[in-house]
């Protein structure tokens, strides 16, 4: 049994160093392949060639994929944010302004002090927005 008096530092961080490099690497091939299978302007074969030229020759593939498509990758990945980002921004926006059982019954409650609406009417309207 390994104890940890007998790991000198530098095994320890020599371990950590090529731990981190691993998932370091697995982290590039996943964005790697995941924008090859993202892609619209690619067709089935030119994925599955990416996809052979990864697998096969891993360092090579990527390295090359990230040079040939880097900066088109950066442009795809900002084009996605944005979109989500917009369609967040128009479902808060819908959200917010759509009239939710709070505003119907501040509305009853104004038409009540106004004396528009009785207090039966005003209970039935709360109830009706409530539910």
């Amino acid at each position: 049994m390994i104890l940890a008096t007998d790991y000198p530092f530098m095994d320890i961080f020599w371990t950590m160093l090529v731990f981190f490099l691993w998932v370091m690497w697995f982290w590039t091939l996943i964005v790697v392949l995941s924008d090859v299978f993202s892609r619209r302007d690619m067709s089935g074969w030119g994925k599955a060639g990416w996809v052979v030229f990864t697998i096969f020759l891993p360092l090579l593939g990527v390295l090359v994929y990230l040079i040939a498509h880097g900066h088109d990758m950066a442009e795809r990945r900002e084009t996605g944010v944005r979109q989500q980002q917009k369609m967040l921004d128009d479902h808060i926006r819908h959200v917010a302004a759509a009239d939710g059982p709070a505003t119907e019954i501040a509305s009853a409650k104004q038409l009540l002090d106004s004396g528009a609406i009785d207090e039966a009417e005003f209970q039935q309207l709360k109830r009706r927005a409530l539910a």
